[in-house]
C-alpha cells in the first residue's frame, strides 16, 4: 500500500515557475509507476506526466512538452514535478497517482493510489 501527499502549489503569475512535490509513504513506492494528473474547474481529470519506477522513462502530455519536468527520488521517496513557463491554461488541482505497471500510463484508473491534490493557479 502507498500513500501520497502532495505539496507545493500556489498562486504564480502567468510565466512564472513552481514546483510541486509528492511524499510516498510504504516500502515499495520504488517499484510504482509515479504519474501526475491535474483536474481544472467543469474539466475532466487528464494526465500530465509520468515516471517508470526506475526513472529511465518520462512521458508528457504535449500541453506541457519542455516546459514541465517530472523527477523521483527514490531514497526519499518524492515526486517532483518542475514547472515552468506557467500559463492560465495551467489552473489546476494536481494529483500524485501511484501504478503498479511496468510503463507510463496515460489513464487514470489504472493508478491504484492517490494523494489528495494540490491547488495550483496561475494568474495572467
Amino acid at each position: 500500500q502507498v500513500q501520497l501527499v502532495e505539496s507545493g502549489g500556489g498562486l504564480v503569475q502567468a510565466g512564472g515557475s513552481l514546483r510541486v512535490s509528492c511524499a510516498a509513504s510504504g516500502r515499495t513506492f520504488s517499484t510504482y509507476t509515479m504519474g501526475w494528473f491535474r483536474q481544472a474547474p467543469g474539466k475532466e481529470r487528464e494526465f500530465v506526466a509520468g515516471i517508470t519506477w526506475s526513472g529511465g522513462s518520462t512521458s508528457y502530455v504535449d500541453s506541457v512538452k519542455g516546459r514541465f519536468t517530472i523527477s523521483r527520488d527514490n531514497t526519499k521517496k518524492m515526486v517532483y514535478l518542475q514547472m515552468n513557463s506557467l500559463k492560465p491554461e495551467d489552473t489546476a488541482v494536481y494529483y500524485c497517482a501511484a501504478s503498479s505497471s511496468w510503463i507510463v500510463l496515460r489513464k487514470s484508473e489504472e493508478y491504484d493510489y492517490w494523494g489528495q491534490g494540490t491547488q495550483v493557479t496561475v494568474s495572467s
